[in-house]
């Protein structure tokens, strides 16, 4: 018997999803401005997101419904530790520090995996589905804004252990719908991953402050005046 999560959870996050790329940050980035210096504080915060949520993961990797998606190949850890050193030279740790809404982001991850571990699906969903569709985009816009080489603090984007994204997401969908839940599970999942998007959309509205100084005002107003269809939400779909 299918849970249907997959559908679910892609048609139960849509407007969340348009809402995410409509914050002026995100929408910034898709058009190609991309200001090192709050690109660099975002990955910082996601430095400790994802330590986070792949370290209660691992902790659940035996539980019935967290099992099904439990893949260190898309473990983001290293990664960024990677882009960090690039950013912010080999003391780094020293350097970085986690913002206001990033704090509220981890203490969601821990309290869900102590109370309610399935939760941790919505989590591992919103972001790594994501980072393996429009984060593909987003690597190649950041590389042309920042004006980085191959390898270059990119290598959030970049999965080594996955050689075919296609076939992965489509295993990783698979496995959402074998998970042994009921309607009311799939639906306290589909409710946490839409909380998911908001908690993202906090952290990159904390981020605008410093790309307005960086571009100014007019600049930033007519980048964000229109609302716009999400574009990574097609390559998500995929």
């Amino acid at each position: 018997m299918s849970s249907n999560l997959a559908s679910k959870l892609r048609i139960g996050t849509k407007k969340a999803h348009t809402m995410a790329e409509n914050v002026g940050f995100v929408k910034c980035f898709l058009k190609g401005v991309v200001e090192k210096s709050s690109y660099r504080k975002l990955v910082a915060n996601f430095y400790f997101i994802y330590s986070a949520m792949e370290e209660e993961m691992e902790k659940h990797k035996d539980h019935p419904v967290v099992g099904k998606i439990y893949f260190p190949q898309l473990n983001r850890k290293h990664t960024l530790e990677q882009d960090l050193t690039y950013y912010y030279g080999y003391n780094w740790r020293e350097q970085i520090k986690l913002s206001s809404a990033g704090e509220a982001y981890v203490q969601r991850i821990r309290e869900i995996s102590a109370k309610e571990p399935e939760l941790l699906v919505a989590h591992s969903y919103t972001r790594y589905m994501g980072d393996l569709s429009g984060g593909q985009i987003l690597k190649g816009i950041a590389q042309t804004a920042m004006n980085l080489g191959e390898g270059e603090g990119t290598g959030f984007y970049e999965f080594a252990d996955i050689t075919d994204e296609k076939a992965f997401k489509a295993e990783y969908r698979q496995n959402l719908d074998a998970m042994p839940i009921d309607d009311t599970a799939g639906d306290r999942i589909v409710e946490e991953a839409n909380a998911a998007f908001d908690v993202n959309m906090k952290m990159f509205q904390e981020l605008e402050g410093n790309l307005i100084k960086a571009i100014g005002v007019m600049v930033y107003n007519t980048m964000t005046r229109k609302r716009t269809r999400g574009s990574t939400e097609l390559a998500t779909a995929e």
